[in-house]
């Protein structure tokens, strides 16, 4: 099988603070690949790692088989697409002008768009739902919709691999629908490599191919839904009681979360019936 994006022994560090610690996986090509982990688990700079933004101190990257240092700036930008968890919305610029940036890799010297580039960008705007708001500036946008806005420039770039970091976060649950149908659909419809951060376990669960669970930089579980979501793994790693079970609908684990005053009071019940010693 194709590999759209390899590390081998990836060791990325901030100051003395070791981020990814000999860090070794590979994604599928045309795969939809989701990152899971708690908060420092180092996923966002795994993220920017593969996407070629953050260079390993040591280790290899490969994006669909060469490696990253093969790439000029607007090659890798033809191949790999990013959405990043924060974009300022401070720039004067309409959300047509924003879309349309992610025709600069297809540019001519000229750098000015054609008609198909225009028509690239109307599709994307359809197809993120933004198309009617083609001529507001970002500063009148929600944060739903600018992110909206950011994915749909990413599709703009018709890239064969699209990394986006917790694009859910804040979408309503209708658009985080909508989003995750989208990638599912531009993965099998036109072959992409879906690279996606989330903390949402359940639609991870729903829609991803391949789970990569990140604690600590290193890779503590991967593989599908079933063998990465199990309770034993994930109360060890987010430090919580939760519950796993089988979700109805498409028999995959969903995960649910126990509240600590239920944790409380079946303690309490434990040791009123003499069946619970602890102190």
């Amino acid at each position: 099988m194709k590999t759209a994006v390899r590390l081998q022994q990836v060791q990325v560090s901030y100051g003395d603070r070791p981020i990814l610690q000999d860090l070794s996986l590979e994604v599928p090509a045309g795969a939809f690949f989701i990152i899971i982990g708690p908060n420092s688990a180092g996923k966002t700079t795994l993220a920017k790692t593969m996407a070629g933004v953050v260079r390993p101190e040591s280790g290899t990257v490969e994006i669909l088989g060469l490696p990253l240092a093969g790439y000029s700036r607007k090659a890798l930008a033809r191949r790999v697409a990013v959405v990043p968890q924060h974009f300022s919305s401070e720039a004067p610029f309409t959300v047509t002008e924003v879309v349309l940036m992610g025709r600069s890799p297809h540019l001519s010297l000229t750098g000015l768009e054609t008609r198909r580039d225009l028509g690239i960008a109307a599709e994307a705007m359809e197809a993120t739902d933004i198309a009617h708001l083609a001529r507001r500036r970002l500063q009148h946008l929600s944060g739903g919709e600018l992110q909206r806005v950011i994915i749909a420039r990413a599709l703009c770039q018709q890239p064969e691999i699209i990394i986006l970091d917790e694009p859910t976060a804040s979408l309503d649950l209708a658009h985080q629908v909508h989003l995750m149908d989208l990638m599912e659909r531009l993965k099998e419809e036109r072959g992409f490599t879906v690279i996606m951060i989330s903390h949402d376990l359940n639609l991870a669960a729903m829609y991803a191919d391949h789970l990569l669970l990140l604690h600590q930089g290193r890779v503590a579980a991967q593989g599908e839904p079933g063998h990465v979501l199990t309770y034993e793994c994930l109360e060890e790693i987010y430090g919580c009681v939760l519950l796993v079970r089988d979700n109805p609908i498409m028999h995959r684990p969903q995960v649910t979360v126990v509240p600590g005053r239920l944790i409380d009071q079946t303690l309490r019940q434990l040791k009123n019936q003499g069946r619970f010693a602890g102190q």
